[in-house]
């Protein structure tokens, strides 16, 4: 018999789970994807190394980021059993449906879209965060890691290629450990940035929710229940990379471009770096699955050029889902309130 207490948090928290599960598949491409794609890591590895770093991520950087998720686009008064169950759950749709289709896509879009959904409906939503600080961010930020990855694979990449200082293999063996090591750091790093960044999409509207649920001022709470949230939700990662991952990391990391372990570290380092910058100096959360896609392809029109990269199909069919699976969290998250609405559920 589960107890009075914990029954009405149940329901949320297995959304919770099932949304981290989904957002494990579609965050293993981005972290691991440049280390697969150079041969570096087996896939059997990548699974516990992920969910390890993104727990330490969320706890040790993500209160920020969970902050704008829990309280600072809708008011977390209105953060009931209801309506995050139906945020959750349309965050999860969209992502079931682009991890389907082995296409990363990104949690925290999908995540404000669906919170803006309840926000809008309710006359709640806070537009000053989401139009001066978040969309901005959102279109911003993988231009500057296309241009980033550009700049590094024309003017440092290429001439160190010339030199042979990029190919440990073949001009230099003892280095192939070095290499190999950078390049898994990175990957680990990357993982603790999604950690900081996109566990929140999860923990921040489900930390507000209990601590209305118990009567407890959401203020004096929030990094407590946080926390708590965060030790049931971030392990699920590791369950969804297992469950997806495999699918997604042969879409990034071998059918795009072909990775050397030089171009991988500028990839996991570029994209990392901002996607950390915005969830520890304005909480924001943004997408690392496009500004990781936007460091490849960076690094991919600096050794092929423009007309090679863009050609390829599954460049194409990323840039359709990340605009599909957000509209799918929206629409299917406004309905749900709506029909919650009539029906005197919130």
């Amino acid at each position: 018999m589960i107890s009075p207490l914990f029954s009405p948090l149940l329901l949320p928290f297995i959304i919770a789970m099932f949304l981290a599960i989904t957002m494990g598949g579609s965050g293993t491409g981005p972290a691991f994807s440049a280390a697969y794609g150079a041969n570096v890591l087996r896939k059997s590895m990548i699974p516990g190394l992920f969910g390890i770093m993104v727990f330490l991520g969320a706890i040790i950087a993500g209160k920020s980021t969970a902050e704008t998720m829990g309280k600072e686009l809708l008011s977390p008064e209105f953060m009931s059993r209801n309506v995050v169950s139906i945020i959750l759950f349309s965050v999860a749709i969209s992502l079931l449906v682009a991890n389907l289709f082995g296409i990363p896509q990104s949690t925290s879009q999908s995540t404000v879209l669906s919170v803006a959904a309840v926000a809008t409906y309710f006359h709640k939503l806070n537009t000053d965060k989401l139009f001066t600080e978040i969309i901005p961010a959102w279109f911003i930020l993988p231009v500057i890691s296309f241009v980033i990855s550009l700049l590094i694979g024309r003017f440092i990449y290429k001439p160190m290629r010339r030199k042979g200082l990029t190919l440990p293999r073949a001009q230099n063996a003892n280095m192939k450990p070095v290499w190999d090591g950078v390049l898994i750091a990175m990957s680990l790093y990357v993982a603790f940035s999604i950690g900081a960044n996109n566990v929140a999409n999860a923990a921040g509207p489900i930390a507000s929710m209990t601590a209305n649920q118990l009567n407890k001022p959401v203020d004096e709470n929030f990094v407590l229940i946080m926390i708590l949230s965060t030790l049931i939700v971030a392990p699920n990662f590791g369950i969804g990379s297992s469950i997806f991952g495999h699918k997604i990391l042969q879409n990034t990391g071998k059918e795009i471009v072909l990775f050397g372990k030089f171009e991988a570290v500028i990839i996991a380092f570029v994209s990392a770096s901002l996607l950390l910058f915005a969830s520890i100096s304005k909480g924001i959360p943004t997408s690392l699955v496009q500004l990781n896609v936007a460091a490849i392809l960076g690094i991919g029109v600096a050794k092929l050029g423009y007309s090679h990269i863009f050609r390829k199909t599954e460049v194409r069919k990323f840039f359709l889902m990340w605009v599909i699976a957000p509209a799918i969290a929206f629409s299917l998250s406004l309905l749900l309130i709506y029909m919650a609405d009539i029906n005197g559920l919130v």
